[in-house]
């Protein structure tokens, strides 16, 4: 998911950052430049995972996206004793500004996946909130407006219309001819049938 919706509704619903919310791509080469003043929090994409697919003929795949919010405390003691009350106020307004938010019109709400200590030291705590949201990979309708996201839907893109069917019957009973068959279907086509389309 794209992270910079994340960070632009956090700017505006947790007023404690005081606008003081970046985002990377790991927290190795955040943690070296992040030197904006506490508290501060860094938006960080962590991965993703996806279901098999629930249908043999169509792929389609639930995909869940995950993301990080690192958030830097100042630290007033080795313990971290203070900082932890402070953390359980930093949760509550994260929940408050993400959890049901949407990141993206394809995506579902995020929800909140838990939280671990990162890093503590004299100076500074961070501590790491993960929030995921869900999509479907494999949402193209011809029609939609919307593009292929798969293989399978670009080749489906690419067939010819479908302008019709034609239907053959081969009757089991009682229009059996006994010196083709004993009983039906006897391989011979009794009715055949066209349903047009293309109109």
């Amino acid at each position: 998911m794209r992270i910079t919706p994340v960070i632009e509704q956090l700017k505006q619903r947790c007023p404690d950052f005081e606008s003081r919310v970046a985002g990377g791509l790991d927290w190795d080469p955040v943690k070296g430049s992040a030197l904006m003043k506490l508290p501060a929090a860094y938006v960080i994409p962590t991965g993703d995972g996806a279901d098999e697919p629930e249908q043999q003929n169509v792929i389609v795949q639930q995909v869940r996206d995950a993301i990080d919010v690192c958030v830097v405390l100042k630290n007033y003691d080795e313990r971290g004793q203070q900082v932890a009350d402070q953390l359980h106020l930093v949760r509550a307004s994260l929940w408050r500004a993400l959890v049901g938010f949407e990141p993206d019109k394809d995506y579902g709400q995020l929800l909140y996946d838990g939280g671990s200590l990162l890093l503590i030291d004299r100076d500074r705590v961070v501590y790491r909130f993960r929030f995921f949201a869900d999509f479907q990979l494999g949402n193209f309708t011809i029609g939609s407006g919307t593009s292929p996201e798969t293989w399978q839907e670009c080749t489906l893109l690419g067939l010819p219309a479908l302008e019709g069917v034609d239907t053959s019957f081969d009757f089991i009973d009682p229009v059996v001819d006994r010196n083709v068959a004993p009983e039906g279907p006897d391989g011979r086509i009794e009715i055949k049938t066209r349903e047009d389309l293309s109109q």
